[in-house]
């Protein structure tokens, strides 16, 4: 294994470590091809994503476990054979984004006198800056017959890690329940 590759591999290993940290107040989308039959897919099989980055082999097993459980709580089999009704695949990343923050403190009154219009005087503001980690994770499913992407889902959330790895693994799994929560997507009644 190269170095860059054992690199790649440690910091994917994070990914768990950060996924878990993914509350039920993450920002969930999805998004569906419309006038697919849902009620024609019975069967599943995991496909990888040609050219992704790869989270370390415990991290990938751990996320695809909380999403077979989401699939198989939707009537669905995962199987290795050839003919699966759809081709499921994940995607994970950490990105890195700076906050700032700014704080006055000090000042009195405003406007003449205190009251209203201009003024004010003395105070002073300070800034911080700091560094989050948002983790996004992306589930693709797609139609295996007709080679179709048919429902995409994907969570995004500022990370804040536990130290408990069951308590991480927890989270993981309450979100990716919040986000398969739309599949199938609801037919709309007419």
């Amino acid at each position: 294994m190269s170095r860059k590759e054992i690199a790649m591999g440690f910091r994917f290993s994070l990914v768990l470590f950060c996924f878990g940290a993914l509350l039920q107040a993450q920002d969930v989308k999805h998004n569906f091809a419309p006038g697919v039959d849902w009620a024609k897919f019975k069967t599943y099989r995991w496909v990888e994503v040609e050219g992704a980055a790869k989270p370390s082999p415990l991290v990938n097993d751990q996320i695809i476990q909380a999403i077979d459980g989401q699939l198989a709580s939707k009537g669905l089999t995962k199987t290795e054979g050839d003919n699966p009704d759809l081709l499921v695949t994940y995607q994970a990343a950490i990105n890195e984004e700076k906050q700032w923050s700014s704080t006055n403190f000090g000042g009195y009154g405003y406007g003449p006198y205190g009251y209203g219009g201009w003024g004010g005087t003395g105070g002073t503001t300070t800034g911080t800056t700091s560094t989050i980690k948002v983790g996004t994770l992306v589930v693709d499913l797609y139609d295996a017959q007709a080679k179709k992407h048919v429902w995409s889902g994907n969570a995004t959330k500022t990370l804040n890690p536990s130290k408990n790895p069951e308590k991480n693994q927890e989270r993981l799994n309450k979100a990716i329940a919040k986000l398969m929560k739309n599949y199938p997507p609801a037919e709309k009644k007419k």
